[in-house]
């Protein structure tokens, strides 16, 4: 009896998905621990989110849509017809990766965060470049 383990490939759709998920709870993780950061939450009492200034409706609509399409992301790399998947966890991958090279340079845990995220989007865009084509024989 061997002890070795058959290591089965994981679809790319579900790692994908997998990828965004993490990505999501490590955006609740830093968030979170955000609130930590002292003036953090007299600030928020006060109307104002850095580095956006006071809170609007427009702010607030813009912040959420900016965090609704990961979170879409998950139920989009299952579902979506494969070219539609394909190019749109392409141009997210390659768009997130770029905001959170923009907004993690505050606190050292939001450093630690972005490289965490940074490697998850860039992988989400590299292994959806990477998708694997269909041979002759399945596009009949």
């Amino acid at each position: 009896m061997s002890d070795l383990l058959r290591d089965a490939p994981v679809p790319i759709r579900l790692r994908l998905a997998a990828l965004w998920t993490s990505v999501m709870f490590l955006y609740l993780y830093a968030d979170y621990f955000g609130l930590y950061i002292p003036g953090r939450l007299q600030s928020m009492l006060a109307g104002k989110m850095a580095p956006l200034g006071p809170v609007t409706q427009g702010v607030l609509l813009g912040t959420s849509a900016m965090m609704a399409i990961p979170a879409l992301m998950v139920a989009f790399s299952l579902l979506l017809p494969a070219r539609s998947c394909r190019w749109l966890n392409i141009a997210a991958g390659a768009l997130y990766t770029a905001i959170i090279l923009l907004t993690m340079w505050d606190w050292a845990f939001f450093v630690f965060y972005g490289v965490l995220e940074i490697a998850l989007t860039g992988s989400v865009a590299w292994c959806a470049w990477r998708w694997p084509r269909a041979a002759a024989t399945d596009a009949r």
